[in-house]
């Protein structure tokens, strides 16, 4: 049980290649649906493997490294290929590029403060960001897949926004509370 959160964390990274095939293999509505069931599992994952760390008390330095890192590849593939196949376009490419330079800018710091034996805990508004994150890249990979009933895009829109805003508010709190360690 012990490993299971790790191996959990390993299998996010590892579904993004069937991810990415699926999304350019598949066509028509099934590529749609296919590649966000495949996200939600990972998102799915991401909070089991989370869950079981904390409750079984087996973090691990791989788990902390890695989970992340899964985060971010997983977020950054996804984005890449809505933005490729022009499920997202126009003015709301900014929203996915504040994400990934926040996501980038944050790797960073952490690692330049890992050096330094200093760690910066997750807020509770990242979190949420990170929500905002995942209901937004699903709804856009169901995109306009989805039941006549269920605005698939204009939820993932409306969520990529929020996201953004919530991602440059969490990154300068990042950022502030890094920059105290840099002087």
């Amino acid at each position: 049980m012990k490993s299971l959160p790790n191996i959990l964390t390993l299998s996010r990274v590892l579904i993004i290649p069937a991810l990415v095939a699926v999304f350019y293999l598949v066509d028509g509505d099934m590529s749609y649906w296919l590649t966000f069931t495949i996200f939600a599992l990972a998102g799915i994952t991401d909070f089991f493997d989370g869950y079981l760390a904390r409750t079984y008390g087996s973090t691990s330095k791989l788990g902390q490294f890695m989970d992340p890192v899964a985060d971010k590849l997983m977020i950054g593939a996804t984005i890449i290929m809505l933005v490729a196949f022009e499920r997202v376009t126009g003015v709301h490419i900014i929203a996915v590029m504040i994400i990934l330079l926040r996501e980038i800018m944050v790797s960073g710091l952490r690692e330049f403060l890992a050096e330094l034996s200093v760690s910066i805990p997750v807020t509770k508004l990242a979190k949420w960001k990170t929500t905002f994150q995942m209901v937004a890249l699903g709804a856009l990979l169901i995109g306009h897949a989805a039941p006549n009933w269920l605005p698939a895009y204009e939820i993932g829109i409306y969520s990529l926004w929020l996201a953004a805003i919530l991602t440059i508010y969490t990154g300068y709190d990042y950022l502030k509370a890094g920059l105290k360690h840099m002087n």
